[in-house]
């Protein structure tokens, strides 16, 4: 997961960016970069931490341009190195031109090593600069036919983002896996990863990529859309999970408010996995609304029973298991005043590996509480992902490896309970068949049976074949 947001046609391009990636801070934390064209060179900024640290007001008058992209970072392909930050900048036969992608590609590893054995020269580990490369191969007179070309030849997820001379370029997937908005900010085109980064800059919502579509701004202002060949082709395969984690509650996703869409989860796992308790207590933030939901379908009262503290990064995102644990251990407090003598069921998102979840219990029992019922809004996460979410291996899955039973155990919960695929996918708006399942079905809708030996050292996940 990452963030992406681009700007044309504003004389404060890189400050419009910069507050765009600050809406977008919770898709990444590892690094963060930004690209400006001012009508004669191409500026760029990189740098490993948060938007506010590496874009302070020097850096940002540096970049003075009318058109900019930026993205804001956790690694799935690629090492979490400087070098690997994003945008990629490189000068062609089409002149300079610079990159953002959030997903991931499957084929990275195999065009890589094609690509290398004609003569290219990468300057990162990352699959985004496979695109590059590919365009390099493929110069056309018009920037967004050579970028159509590159795109047919890649497979698995990206929205993307291109920075040109002449326009800025966004085009999504054929299958739609991550989101892509278009939006308006007084007649200066801008795209972003979610809803959430145009609101803080009072932009028009204008509405999301179709899956396939890619999308060229011009010189008055207006954009030129265009549509992959291969989209006829591909299923829809939104990605539910950011409905479940990622995406800012306030931010509208797939046509759906994430919001409404948490809160709904919440109450058809009260209805599922029903509890009898004293307290409906979240696991802060992305359980808030799920919680939310469960105690207004149970009638148990909710209450704020963790508290966090918002200057630790969100724990799931932060590549390290170190930094994980020690992330959990000063990110979350109990209000024992509330919890003490209390059953209370724990609302969280979703359990990966289920070393965060056993602390929390533990936080919860230590604070006095007679029962915890840990519930989670999402099912069980048993398959890795190949499409841009951290979990590579299925050994580092517990639900892959264990029972709900087993599970509970690990964790130290009185009882567990999931919510089940059907009750999540009945929360959304769209028909089922239109959403990716694929980390808790192993029903991959890009083939991963097919990678590259070499694609293991490029982005770590396992060869084997699920379908």
């Amino acid at each position: 997961m990452c963030g992406i947001f681009g700007i044309d046609l504003h004389e404060e391009a890189s400050a419009m960016t910069y507050l765009g990636l600050y809406a977008l801070q919770h898709r990444g934390q590892e690094s963060a970069g930004l690209a400006t064209w001012d009508g004669r060179q191409m500026k760029v900024e990189r740098g490993m931490g948060e938007v506010s640290e590496i874009f302070r007001p020097s850096v940002l008058r540096r970049l003075a341009g009318f058109r900019a992209i930026g993205h804001t970072r956790y690694s799935t392909a690629g090492s979490s190195i400087v070098a690997n930050a994003q945008p990629v900048v490189v000068m062609t036969g089409m002149g300079p031109l610079a990159l953002v992608h959030n997903g991931n590609l499957v084929n990275a590893a195999q065009l890589r090593e094609e690509l290398e054995a004609q003569g290219s020269i990468f300057q990162t580990t990352s699959d985004t600069e496979v695109i590059l490369h590919l365009m390099a191969k493929n110069q056309r007179d018009s920037v967004v036919e050579s970028l159509m070309l590159a795109l047919e030849k890649v497979s698995g997820a990206y929205s993307v983002l291109l920075l040109t001379e002449s326009s800025l370029i966004a085009a999504r997937d054929p299958f739609g896996f991550r989101p892509l908005w278009l939006g308006s900010l007084r007649g200066a085109p801008c795209f972003a990863s979610e809803t959430c980064a145009l609101d803080i800059l009072e932009a028009e919502c204008i509405g999301e990529l179709e899956p396939g579509e890619v999308v060229a701004t011009s010189r008055d202002g207006q954009v030129e859309r265009f549509m992959l060949p291969g989209r006829a082709a591909a299923r829809s395969s939104r990605c539910a999970f950011e409905h479940v984690y990622f995406a800012r509650p306030d931010s509208r996703l797939f046509g759906d408010a994430v919001s409404q869409v948490r809160t709904k989860m919440g109450e058809v796992l009260a209805r599922e996995q029903p509890a009898t308790a004293d307290l409906v207590v979240p696991v802060p933030d992305s359980g808030l609304f799920a919680a939310l939901g469960f105690s207004r379908a149970s009638g148990i009262p909710f209450e704020f029973g963790l508290i966090r503290n918002h200057y630790v990064g969100r724990t799931f995102i932060q590549p390290q298991q170190e930094i994980r644990d020690f992330s959990v251990r000063v990110k979350l407090n109990p209000v024992r005043e509330l919890i003490e003598g209390k059953r209370v069921v724990l609302v969280d998102d979703s359990i990966v590996r289920g070393t965060t979840s056993r602390k929390i219990v533990r936080m919860v029992r230590e604070a006095g509480a007679a029962e915890v019922h840990l519930r989670i809004s999402s099912p069980p996460t048993r398959w890795p992902c190949h499409y841009g979410i951290d979990t590579p291996n299925r050994e580092d899955l517990i639900a892959a490896n264990q029972s709900i039973e087993e599970i509970g155990r690990f964790v130290e919960a009185d009882s567990l309970g999931y919510l089940s695929v059907e009750g999540l996918l009945s929360c959304l708006s769209g028909p089922a068949d239109t959403y990716c399942t694929a980390c808790w079905m192993g029903d991959y809708r890009v083939p991963i049976g097919q990678h590259h030996p070499r694609q293991r050292s490029l982005f770590p996940i396992e060869t084997e074949s699920y379908a």
